[in-house]
C-alpha cells in the first residue's frame, strides 16, 4: 500500500504543535496505540528536524511522520533529509510542491478555493487539504467534488470528534486534528498518554463508522 492509500486507509493526521524532545516519543506511541499512525510535526517547533529525525528513526515503520505548516521549498527539502515522508503546508507554493515531489516525499499543501485546489493539483499535489475547514464547513466538500471528483480532499482547522464524521461523509479523504486531539502543553503522564490513546482511537472509530454510514447510502 502506498504512503498516500495508508494515510487515506486510517483516515486521520495528528497535528502536533509544541512537541520537545523529551515528549514526542510518548506522545507518538500513544497517537499509534489508538490507530493514529500518520503524524505531523510542525515547523514552527524548536529543533523542529532532530523530532522528525526521532521519531522517523525510532518508531515502527507503519508510522509515517512529516512535517506540517511547510512555507518554502528550502524547508520542505531539510524536513524530508531529516526523515519526513509528507509535506504539509497552510497554503498553495508551486514551488514547494515540485521540491517535495523532487524527493519523493507526499505533498499536500492547504487550499479553499476551487481555484485552489486545482492549481495545487495540476502542479503535482498528492492530496489537498482544504484549510481552515470549519470557515467553509462540512457540505463545502460535497460541493467541490461535484466538479472536481477526482481530486482528494482532506479537511484541517477546527476537526473535533463531534463534527469528523460530518465532513467524512461529505467526501473528505482524511481529517487533520490538532488540539482536540492532542495538547502538547500538558505534563505527559502516564494518565494523559492513556487519554490520547482513548481519543486517537475514538477518532479512529468514527472515520469508520462515517464511511459506513456513506456505504449504505450509495
Amino acid at each position: 500500500m502506498s504512503l498516500v492509500n495508508k494515510i487515506k486507509d486510517v483516515g486521520v493526521v495528528a497535528v502536533i504543535r509544541g512537541a520537545t524532545e523529551s515528549n514526542i516519543l510518548a506522545i507518538a506511541k500513544s497517537l499509534s496505540a489508538g490507530g493514529v499512525k500518520a503524524l505531523e510535526i510542525t515547523v514552527e517547533t524548536p529543533r523542529v528536524f532532530a523530532l522528525i529525525e526521532k521519531v522517523a528513526s525510532e518508531m515502527p515503520e507503519d508510522v509515517i511522520v512529516g512535517a506540517g505548516t511547510v512555507l518554502d521549498p528550502e524547508t520542505a527539502r531539510s524536513a524530508i533529509m531529516a526523515g519526513s515522508k509528507f509535506i504539509f503546508s497552510p497554503t498553495v507554493n508551486t514551488d514547494t510542491i515540485k521540491m517535495t515531489k523532487r524527493y519523493g516525499a507526499i505533498s499536500i499543501p492547504g487550499a479553499m478555493t476551487p481555484t485552489e485546489i486545482l492549481t495545487a493539483y495540476e502542479h503535482g499535489a498528492d492530496m489537498i487539504k482544504v484549510f481552515p475547514a470549519n470557515i467553509v464547513g462540512a457540505g463545502y466538500f460535497k460541493d467541490v467534488r461535484g466538479p472536481l471528483p477526482h481530486i482528494p480532499l482532506m479537511a484541517t482547522g477546527g476537526i473535533s470528534l463531534e463534527n469528523v464524521g460530518d465532513y467524512i461523509r461529505a467526501g473528505a479523504v482524511a481529517v487533520g486534528a490538532g488540539s482536540t486531539l492532542i495538547n502538547t502543553k500538558v505534563e505527559f503522564t502516564e494518565e494523559h498518554s492513556r487519554n490520547v490513546t482513548e481519543t486517537a482511537a475514538s477518532f479512529v472509530r468514527r472515520v469508520e463508522q462515517a464511511r459506513g454510514g456513506l456505504l449504505e447510502k450509495v
